[in-house]
């Protein structure tokens, strides 16, 4: 075989577009429009949905401590649900009148498939003789749904006030409600702040005695007379006229006319009002009563949209039928952030296109490096198109994994223009040099981008939540690589084809002046438009000629001289420096110079477990990020009344207020610091965390949630330091537990710090682990913020004990005395009133001094007939006893076994993973009592999880590149050397977190070292594959059959020339990399469009963005920059030295052959 010939490989493909280059275009054109269009319909979010695969069944049972739910409902329900198919985990939580129960499916199940299972079993439950009943008679009905995240959490608050009644404000709150619920992106509008109305029938209850009235006669009274019966049809002289007995009231005062018995109306023993019900809810905007609007958004909608439609409908209600005097802000908007978050993203990406396309031009010329830059806007436009179809939303994750793959997209591109050129200046025609030059190449390039693939692919795999949460990461880079490879080896191969050049030309001064007209024109243009329309984007247009005529003027008198000096000498005269480096490196010691590299590689790992255990380096489980939102809970035992939480929530609030005024601009009095604070007690203060889920009334909680302004405008400061504040200056509240934390950067995981203690006996697990907090508490470990448990026996309960003889002579049962207990306390929904626009319920209970006065209640009498017919009254008090106990606020069970949590957040500044060894260390000889046992869980148990998977996918990474490389190549020698780079990634991680006293975020610096595996072994291959292609020439050349029977002297000189013609594809593969995470790494925030439009960039360092994602961008500027260094230099050498062994054996193998054919 000829050099000749093994030049004359093509790659179909690549030749089909050379030799078809107007359907490519019009393939362009098409891949443009459809991204574009996709770009701008994908959902916008800060992060993915998730839907976990776990079925959720709700079941209100009223008037049951947690003991009777657990019996009643918990436990039966759990029997059915554990022998379910694809089941991991059941876990419950019984209430006062409540329960919820989650059961875990494993991820293979599908979850329609798994609700159908439990509803089925929930129908078999119910359908038992001993399955309980509601006072109406009805059998409790559980309620079986599944859980997206992203429905859980409100995305803008309406807040409405006014000097108003607050049910005036409600009807206000009702309108905008059926507003918002008309946007089909909005799927719940939740009113908080206000209850609904009811008619009350308040009854006296020594009126009741008096005229020997009971409950079940006012009942039958409204029941009775609050009716509407058709009485059927009556025909008369041809006529057919309907008849029907009204008697529905239209006014609630109408109740108090209802005759109850002979001479006894409503009214005399009752006071009948149409007022709120008790209430549930309140909330506070700065302090503020306010009612409130909740709106959270419907799964994958777009909530950009979602908002924009609110806010539109909003501005319109304001317009109709809201009072001017009515104020109505909105609060807690996610659209901001995500916005943000997206547009800081994008700008990422454009600057790092920027700063990739200025290395591109320098190195290889405008127009070639228009070529590969073509690489950028095209794969991300194919991605935005197949993600769109697949509907997957536009979110951080998503965009995220395009500027990482930024600087890889222009690989490919890089390797295949710097081959054609290659060609070109060997002679070879454009359209030729692109077939042959394309074709040399082609494997090599599509096996290292399969390399990179193979690394991402075993995330994957990730289970749980996490990567639920993480999967789009590979997902996108995945796509976004391979679409830089089809752009690679088809639009570039098109391009090259068609335009390529071996020498730019510089622009004149006749089409600089044409260009400046026409950017003139436009310019102005853009002005006056924009001042005509009011519409300041037509600025951009303006701003933007402005610097195209800058810039083609700064080009061609100044820019292209100095591209033309780095391409002719500057690079040319690095390609000599590093030939005659690895000149001299070869032909001096190559042994020792590996020896050293193998030396710094132990070093840097020695290093690393150093750091590890100075705690110089920190592992962290997730990013350390500044919160945009913080919260403060307050958890009261159950049974305390609402109105107790409302009043020391509103000491809390106090002190937070004062705490963020010094916040106040001196020129405004404005908070520039906070942009909202919103209370809620009772309904909605759910904590996320504990509560998933749960629909379980809670007047004993309250939840503060707190707004930061977006980074660039907290004037420095860091809002973890003012959550401190806010954590130091809560003022101790009896009773409660008050913690304060951030919003989560992910999923829930659970609390850093979480002990699950186990065992039957729950008096047994609450004094155990109060024993443990106080055993903990003793050891004075820093950091930790409050240890709680999740479960205790404060919750306040009255034991009514029926002496069953007595009342049975007497001719009471226990049912009826305890449904008249019930009635005179909690009351009973007995009819509707309905007027034009709602329906509202008719309740009788006692007068409100009456049902809370402890001896009213169980001193009242128990009126009924006998079986005689004589209507007696017997007082409670003569046949039962009562006695005050402490019960639990809940029952938790895990896998039927009852469970507690000991939990507690962690102080600013504190490592979560310090203070846990420390607590294992600590606990290591804790004795407990026989039948209890204890582990840790939460974020640790996450994170331990998430490890090993991260471990696990990191070989498997390493075992699929490995697999590709020996496929390629067909060697293992060859295969061992390009993995050697991988190791100096690590190296390099490892060296630049401890020079840089960086933590070690497990998920995120994790996350980049598998990333590594496949990325710097890209560089490996394309070096190790031009060694070959060189040695397969010389072979050819001198006839022989293999590259060992060449000398060394001659493997010496093809791996020198070999390793200067790939030097600037190897950089430049590298260096546009490194520049496409830079911008990220930093934190560089330039808001391109306000530049455009309004000249203020808004320029500056850090944000939200940089302290979640800057782990794992260093990981990958480290590694990549260390590991490319060294692959130029030890790559050359590990092939030296291993081509010199198989010469040397090659050679003995001919001399033996030559001595054994002699002898014979």
């Amino acid at each position: 075989m000829s050099s000749h010939n093994n030049h004359k490989k093509e790659f179909f493909f690549s030749s089909w577009a050379v030799d078809n280059r107007v359907t490519v275009y019009l393939l362009t054109f098409i891949i443009v429009v459809l991204g574009i269009f996709s770009y701008f319909s994908m959902p916008r979010e800060s992060f993915p949905e998730i839907v976990q695969n776990k079925i959720y069944i709700s079941t209100v049972y009223p008037g049951n401590s947690a003991e009777d739910v657990e019996k009643l409902i918990t436990k039966k329900l759990e029997d059915k649900f554990k022998n379910i198919s694809g089941v991991e985990k059941v876990e419950s939580n019984s209430f006062q009148d409540y329960c919820l129960i989650v059961v875990d499916f494993n991820e293979k199940e599908d979850l329609n498939l798994a609700k159908q299972k439990i509803k089925d079993k929930v129908d078999e439950a119910k359908g038992s003789q001993d399955w309980p009943n509601l006072d109406s008679g009805s059998k409790v009905e559980p309620s079986v749904f599944d859980l997206n995240i992203s429905e859980e959490f409100p995305i803008l608050n309406i807040n409405i006030k006014g000097n108003y009644p607050k049910q005036t404000l409600k009807k206000y709150a009702e309108q905008i409600e059926d507003d918002m619920e008309d946007i089909s992106e909005i799927k719940d509008a939740v009113i908080l702040g206000v209850d609904e109305n009811e008619v009350e029938i308040a009854l006296d209850l020594y009126k009741m005695n008096a005229a020997q009235v009971s409950f079940d006669n006012v009942i039958a009274a409204v029941k009775n007379e609050n009716i509407t019966i058709s009485g059927g049809n009556l025909t008369t002289e041809g006529y057919r006229n309907n008849v029907r007995i009204k008697g529905q009231i239209t006014n609630p005062n109408e109740v108090g006319n209802f005759i109850v018995k002979p001479g006894i109306k409503i009214s005399d023993i009752a006071t009948v009002s149409f007022k709120e019900k008790e209430k549930t809810t309140y909330a506070r905007e700065m302090g503020q009563d306010v009612v409130m609007v909740n709106l959270k958004k419907r799964a994958g909608s777009n909530m950009i949209d979602a908002i924009e439609q609110a806010k539109e409908k909003l501005k319109k209600a304001q317009e109709t039928y809201i009072p001017k005097d009515v104020t109505i802000t909105a609060t807690s908007d996610q659209s901001i952030q995500v916005e943000h978050q997206v547009n800081e993203l994008a700008n990422h990406i454009i600057i790092g296109i920027l700063l990739v396309m200025s290395v591109l031009s320098f190195s290889m010329g405008m127009k070639n490096s228009l070529f590969v830059g073509t690489a950028i806007p095209l794969s991300m436009l194919i991605a935005f198109a197949i993600l769109h179809a697949f509907g997957i939303t536009l979110n951080t994750m998503v965009l995220f994994a395009m500027v990482m793959g930024l600087g890889m997209l222009v690989d490919d591109g890089i390797v295949v223009v710097d081959n054609v050129y290659a060609n070109m200046e060997k002679g070879l025609s454009r359209s030729q040099a692109s077939k042959f030059g394309i074709g040399e190449i082609a494997f090599p390039v599509i096996t290292s981008t399969l390399t990179t693939l193979a690394a991402f692919a075993p995330m994957l795999l990730w289970p749980g939540i996490m990567g639920e949460f993480m999967k789009y990461f590979p997902i996108t880079i995945s796509v976004t690589l391979s679409a830089s490879l089809f752009v690679a080896m088809i639009i570039n191969a098109s391009m090259t084809g068609g335009s390529m050049t071996l020498k730019d030309e510089n622009l004149t001064f006749e089409t600089n002046r044409k260009l400046t007209i026409l950017f003139t024109v436009v310019g102005v243009a853009g002005i006056l438009i924009g001042l005509i329309s009011g519409n300041k984007s037509f600025f951009a247009l303006t701003t933007l000629s402005i610097f195209a005529i800058a810039a083609i003027w700064l080009y061609k008198n100044y820019f292209f001289g100095k591209i033309q000096h780095f391409q002719t000498t500057f690079f040319p005269g690095l390609e000599l420096k590093y030939q005659d480096f690895l000149r001299k490196l070869l032909d001096g010691k190559p042994k020792k110079a590996l020896m050293y590299v193998v030396g710094l590689l132990f070093a840097s790992f020695v290093i690393m477990g150093v750091s590890f255990a100075t705690k110089w380096t920190k592992v962290l489980f997730f990013p350390d990020v500044m919160p945009k939102q913080m919260y403060v809970y307050m958890d009261f035992p159950q049974g305390t009344d609402i109105g107790k939480t409302n009043q020391a929530t509103k000491l809390i609030e106090k002190s937070i207020l004062n705490t963020i005024s010094k916040y106040n601009d001196e020129k405004t009095g404005k908070n520039f610091l906070i942009e909202s604070m919103i209370t809620q007690v009772g309904k909605g203060a759910v904590n996320p965390q504990v509560d998933a889920g749960s629909q379980a009334d809670t007047p004993h909680k309250s939840k503060i949630t707190i707004n930061f302004v977006e980074f660039n405008h907290r004037r420095g400061i860091d809002t973890n330091d003012v959550l401190e504040e806010i954590r130091n200056a809560a003022p101790p509240i009896p009773g409660a537990m008050v913690s304060v934390e951030k919003q989560a950067s992910g999923p829930p995981v659970g609390y850093p710090i979480s002990i699950e203690l186990k065992g039957n006996d729950y008096n047994q697990l609450i004094a155990e682990s109060q024993r443990m907090i106080s055993y903990i508490n003793s050891k004075n470990i820093p950091g930790i913020e409050r240890l709680q448990t999740d479960v205790n026996k404060d919750s306040p309960e009255m034991i009514i004990d029926i002496d069953r003889e007595v009342a049975g002579n007497l001719g009471v049962s226990t049912a009826y005395t305890g449904i008249t207990l019930r009635r005179a306390m909690f009351g009973q929904e007995i009819s509707t009133f309905k007027d034009i626009d709602d329906d509202y319920q008719i309740a009788l209970r006692l007068q409100e001094d009456q049902r809370k006065n402890q001896s009213a209640l169980f001193n009242q009498p128990i009126t009924f007939q006998n079986n005689k017919g004589q209507l007696l009254q017997i007082p409670i008090s003569t046949f039962a006893r009562f006695k005050e106990e402490k019960t639990f606020s809940k029952i938790k069970r895990k896998d039927n076994t009852r469970t507690i949590m000991v939990y507690s957040n962690i102080t600013q500044g504190a490592n979560a993973n310090e203070i846990v060894q420390k607590l294992q260390s600590d606990m290591k000889n804790y004795q407990l009592p026989d039948g209890v046992s204890f582990k840790f869980a939460g974020e640790q148990e996450e994170q331990g999880k998430n490890q090993s998977f991260l471990f696990l996918a990191l070989f498997l990474a390493m075992a699929m590149v490995t697999g590709i490389i020996v496929f390629q190549f067909n060697s293992m020698s060859k295969t061992v050397i390009i993995m050697t780079t991988i190791l100096l990634s690590f190296s390099g991680v490892f060296l630049g977190l401890t020079v840089f006293k960086m933590n070690f975020v497990i998920l995120m610096t994790m996350m980049g070292i598998i990333s590594l595996a496949g990325v710097v072994v890209k560089n490996g291959i394309v070096l190790m594959d031009f060694f070959v292609l060189r040695l397969d020439d010389k072979i050819a050349e001198k006839g022989v059959e293999t590259h060992d029977d060449l000398s060394i002297d001659e493997v010496k000189e093809v791996i020198i020339e070999s390793g200067k013609a790939r030097l600037r594809p190897v950089l430049l593969t590298a260096t546009t990399a490194v520049l496409g995470l830079i911008p990220l790494a930093i934190g560089l925030n330039f808001d391109i469009w306000s530049f455009l439009t309004t000249l203020n960039p808004h320029l500056s360092i850090g944000g939200d963005n940089v302290a979640f994602w800057g782990p794992l961008a260093w990981t990958i500027i480290f590694g990549l920059t260390f590991a490319t260094f060294l692959t130029l230099l030890m790559v050359p050498v590990m092939f030296y030295l291993v081509s010199k062994l198989k010469i040397r054996r090659r050679t003995r193998k001919l001399e033996k052959l030559r001595l054994k054919e002699g002898i014979i």
